[in-house]
């Protein structure tokens, strides 16, 4: 069955017209059917009174669709963007953070950027920094599975994006934009880009995210630039569109080219434009190397690059994980680990069991790194994280256990996936059957509500270990269980060679 695509809907800058935008937004719905998001760039509030906006935050209005934002373009509307990293700013309206990935549980993915671009030191809070674009594209762009992504989302223009396309009106796309976005937007290859603050509404022709005869084909990329809301001159600021996310489309159909496409805007004679010299490369760091003896098991733990740690006397080093800003329990380099607890080591993630667990077989998949949410993750600690908790699910059925993957997102410094969207809080479960559940927390959120829940009658029927603290056990105990739980998962081991 072809897999039913999302209906979206585009917005440029809303300038806190925040009325008129909804009230187009209901008569939209009313007459064409309910849209799943709507995604906002440029500027969403304006140098207008806030009576309009205290409506929206106190909940006397409500947002007739899930909105997401950008953050400030200019220091006059920083003080609406206290969260660097996102946060619900009203009911159905959310600012996805100064920039990051945004998944959502379709799999459609969104990148986003927020702010004007800025070269200076230090950067203004309403600006990003080369320094920014580079992480995006290094999260990303790293990976030999990376094809591209479904939306990126930015409020400045993409310089040169006018180059080989129909005419962009009056903004001259030479002169007008942000180099720094053209250089994300040629690594990241959108599928969509939208933009704004230009106060003009320009859809340019699709281009190539390939060169013709010498690579394969590619998606095309379609740039959509919105004018700003209720103008006068009633250019369009609201755009509509279906899509269906990238990794459920089969391959042949995804890089279909459309009969209009173009030559890529930022290459040159099949050479990438100089724009990207503004960009300094990666610095690769020393590699944090871990080592433990976890098993008896004859076979070589697989190098960091995922190859035979024999098989070159110079592996190439990865790069450093990200590193926590301060003590983290579960950093695994860090001096705070229980590293007695830890039962398996791959790549980018490892295995440790629960302190004070459900069960003597309650483990965590954590990432080596420092990352808050899965929502932060490089698309290579994605696939690890996938591969642990497929392999987990075939070692519980093997033994005639079932499991249930949660994670909370909310008061927690580090990721941390239990086995028993850049931001907002949430909570999220995975069932052994396949169903998955999210919840997005607001506010005063039980922090143990899903050992809570695992641990009720309905459940595991053991509530007097639905506290973790008071089912600590001795470190010799838990030794004794982290011994047994590496000896029972040794066949299932996919991180050590045979």
């Amino acid at each position: 069955m072809a897999q039913k695509p999302l209906r979206l809907l585009a917005c440029g800058d809303v300038e806190g017209k925040f009325d008129i935008l909804f009230n187009r937004v209901r008569a939209i719905q009313k007459k064409s059917g309910n849209f799943d998001l709507l995604l906002c760039v440029g500027n969403f509030f304006g140098s207008t009174p806030d009576a309009e906006w205290e409506e929206y935050k106190t909940g006397i209005k409500k947002a007739p669709i899930q909105t997401y934002v950008l953050g400030a373009n200019n220091q006059e509307t920083v003080k609406y963007f206290q969260d660097a990293d996102g946060c619900e700013l009203a009911e159905n309206i959310t600012y996805l953070g100064r920039k990051g990935i945004f998944t959502g549980s379709s799999g459609l993915q969104i990148v986003y950027l927020s702010g004007t671009e800025s070269l200076n030191e230090p950067v203004p809070g309403y600006s990003f920094s080369p320094k920014d674009v580079s992480s995006l594209r290094m999260m990303l762009c790293t990976t030999s599975q990376f094809k591209g992504v479904d939306i990126l989302l930015t409020s400045p223009w993409p310089k040169y994006v006018g180059n080989f396309g129909n005419s962009s009106g009056e903004v001259d796309t030479k002169k007008c934009g942000s180099a720094l976005v053209s250089s994300l937007a040629t690594g990241l290859k959108p599928r969509y880009h939208f933009a704004a603050l230009e106060k003009t509404y320009y859809e340019r022709l699709p281009y190539r995210n390939h060169i013709v005869l010498q690579e394969n084909a590619q998606h095309a990329t379609r740039f959509i630039a919105l004018a700003n809301v209720g103008n006068p001159e009633k250019k369009k600021y609201l755009y509509a569109f279906s899509i269906v996310p990238m990794k459920l489309m089969d391959a042949a159909e995804l890089v279909k080219q459309p009969p209009d496409v173009t030559e890529n805007p930022y290459r040159k004679s099949g050479q990438e434009v100089s724009i990207g010299k503004q960009i300094p490369a990666p610095v690769e760091e020393s590699a944090c190397q871990f080592f433990f003896d976890l098993n008896e098991k004859q076979g070589r733990k697989r190098s960091s690059t995922g190859r035979d740690s024999k098989s070159s006397p110079h592996p190439k080093q990865p790069r450093k994980p990200p590193q926590p800003p301060g003590p983290c329990w579960f950093c695994l380099a860090s001096p705070e680990v229980e590293k007695h607890l830890v039962v398996n080591i791959g790549t980018h993630c490892y295995l440790a069991l629960a302190k004070g667990g459900l069960s003597d077989d309650h483990v965590l998949i954590l990432p080596i790194g420092h990352y808050q949410s899965v929502v932060e993750l490089s698309a290579e600690v994605v696939e690890e994280v996938e591969k642990y908790k497929a392999t987990l699910r075939r070692f519980f059925k093997s033994r005639g256990k079932r499991c249930v993957v949660f994670e909370r997102n909310y008061k927690s410094h580090h990721l941390q996936l239990q086995i028993a969207q850049p931001g907002a809080a949430y909570f999220y479960v995975e069932l052994d059957t396949g169903e998955k559940l999210f919840h997005r927390i607001k506010k005063n959120f039980p922090l143990q509500f899903g050992r809570e829940v695992l641990a009720s009658e309905a459940i595991l029927n053991i509530p007097d270990k639905s506290d973790w603290r008071q089912c600590q056990i001795s470190k010799e105990d838990e030794e004794t269980l982290a011994r047994r739980f590496r000896k029972d998962f040794e066949p299932f081991d996919f991180t050590v060679d045979d």
